[in-house]
């Protein structure tokens, strides 16, 4: 038994004396070298295969944001860029602290992706992305607020109901040096559809109409899309918003002062005809079309203002409506002799029908004029003796050609 216990041990020594040898002389099992030849030559180093696989299949994706993570004062008039080397991009997406999300698209490789707009300026963006492999990132940054800004008050008010005249109207607070840039940022439609045009009739004015008068029952659509729009150099624009106004029925009175007549007219069909008096001799009323731009069932008219001395100050001019920026309107008047209206033309420039003091007699001309009207209403005199109102004095574009008023667009066409 001792014998053959010696024996074994002894064996058992020459085997791992066999073993130890091997292993010195670096020789390595078949199944071994299976996992790890990586196509190596003969004479290259042991392992160096295996240990390169290794180091590219644990390679990471390293994602680029710009801005950069952390930016605390980033720019807003660029597009926000998501890059990644040693890898591919699974997802991206841009969420702002005011709700909004920045859409955005990837290149053929998808190692690039691109916000289809610029990052609105003031907000702090969170940008999470995915990679190949599930690997997900997050970076954050700030967008710097705008220096000085500007926004656009329009014409009509949203919601409201105007006649077939009504253009919108857009006055900017601060006067626009890159015309085309801010027109492109505003979009003016209509349903039904119809071709409408803007034309500039000064640097902070902006004006947009189709050919020939609204549809009646038209809605119409305003987008302004002027935020971050850079309108002159660091001045900024402010306001995204969609308004809708409404076109009522069509009613266009005719004035015209040598009959000294008013005919009105509503869906083509004469509904009243009124004894006007306009301007005289020495104070013609403009001639052209004209748009309703204001009502007041009593206002106060002081010739000062017009630049006529202190020729006359009524502080309770009933029904009075505006057609010009300059101060003509048509308007009740109670002063005058009845005798006057469809007789003579006496007035500073203004149409005259006859009235009754406080503006609450049914009975009256003035009265029942104004209560058939509504902003955005036309009113078109003739043979006045005076030439054609500017067409920006007032909401008048309409006394321009169709031609001419293009031709007022920062958006030409090549």
């Amino acid at each position: 038994m001792g014998d053959s216990h010696i024996s074994n041990r002894s064996e058992l020594s020459e085997t791992w004396s066999r073993r130890g040898i091997l292993a010195a002389l670096g020789a390595v099992p078949a199944a071994t070298l299976l996992t790890g030849c990586g196509g190596g030559s003969a004479g290259a180093a042991p392992g160096a295969g295996a240990t390169a696989s290794v180091r590219a299949a644990t390679r990471k994706a390293v994602v680029t944001v710009t801005p950069a993570d952390g930016s605390a004062e980033a720019g807003f008039t660029s597009p926000v860029k998501v890059t990644v080397t040693d890898g591919t991009l699974a997802s991206v997406k841009v969420t702002g602290n005011d709700g909004s999300t920045l859409e955005g698209s990837y290149d053929d490789t998808r190692t690039t992706w691109t916000s289809s707009r610029h990052p609105y300026s003031g907000t702090r963006y969170t940008v999470t992305v995915t990679a190949q492999g599930g690997t997900e990132q997050t970076a954050t940054f700030t967008t710097r607020s705008p220096g000085e800004t500007f926004v656009g008050y329009f014409t009509p008010e949203a919601n409201s109901t105007s006649g077939v005249g009504m253009p919108v109207s857009i006055n900017f607070t601060h006067a626009v040096s890159d015309r085309a840039a801010v027109q492109k940022a505003i979009t003016v439609t209509a349903e039904p559809a119809v071709e409408i045009v803007g034309h500039w009739f000064s640097d902070t004015r902006l004006d947009f109409r189709p050919e020939t008068y609204w549809a009646p029952g038209t809605t119409i659509t305003l987008g302004l899309r002027l935020r971050d729009v850079e309108g002159a150099d660091g001045v900024y624009g402010v306001q995204s918003k969609d308004v809708t106004f409404h076109i009522g029925r069509a009613q266009i009175s005719t004035v015209d002062l040598a009959t000294r007549r008013m005919v009105v007219e509503r869906g083509g069909e004469t509904i009243a005809t009124y004894p006007v008096s306009g301007g005289d001799p020495d104070h013609t009323t403009w001639s052209g079309i004209m748009v309703i731009s204001e009502r007041f069932k009593q206002t106060r008219m002081e010739s000062s203002t017009v630049g006529l001395g202190d020729e006359y100050d009524i502080s309770d001019v009933p029904h009075a409506q505006r057609l010009t920026t300059s101060g003509t309107f048509v308007h009740g008047n109670y002063w005058a002799s009845t005798s006057v209206f469809g007789h003579q033309n006496t007035s500073h420039g203004c149409v005259g029908l006859h009235d009754a003091k406080g503006a609450n007699d049914s009975s009256v001309d003035g009265y029942r004029f104004y209560e058939s009207s509504m902003l955005g209403d036309v009113v078109i005199v003739k043979n006045s003796g005076e030439r054609t109102v500017e067409a920006s004095n007032g909401l008048n574009g309409w006394n321009l050609s169709w031609a001419d008023w293009k031709a007022g667009s920062a958006m030409q066409s090549s």
